[in-house]
């Protein structure tokens, strides 16, 4: 006697194939032995290589981490002597203080204007 005497073969033909389906997909996820299989057989995306101004943009060395012990190489910008700070601070501070009072200008004349009256509703009938 069947366990489940509703379900069709077919149907469950089905169910089969797509628990089959979804657990091959699980495993592209997680490894690359389908994802091979597929490429090999023509099914997959096709390499493409980088064009030239990608290249030129990349570094060189391949990106890699420095090794431990090895030093960075200079930079090509100096950091800011103390007195360029302090002018790029005061600047700054200018800059705040001009904008803080425009605000408050703006909320002057924000305060001037009345709001406009609501409308009159005629009574209903």
């Amino acid at each position: 006697m069947p366990v489940f005497p509703a379900v069709s073969p077919r149907l469950a033909a089905a169910a089969a194939l797509v628990v089959t389906c979804l657990s091959a997909g699980g495993c592209v996820l997680d490894g690359a032995g389908i994802r091979d299989a597929a490429k090999s057989a023509g099914l997959g995306p096709k390499e493409v290589a980088a064009p030239d101004f990608v290249e030129k943009s990349r570094r060189g060395g391949g990106g890699e981490f420095l090794p431990v012990g090895v030093s960075a190489p200079p930079r090509e910008t100096r950091a800011k002597s103390a007195a360029g700070v302090k002018a790029l601070e005061a600047e700054l501070d200018a800059s705040r203080q001009r904008n803080e009072a425009r605000g408050r200008d703006a909320a002057k004349v924000g305060g001037a204007v009345k709001p406009p009256a609501p409308p009159k509703v005629p009574p209903a009938e």
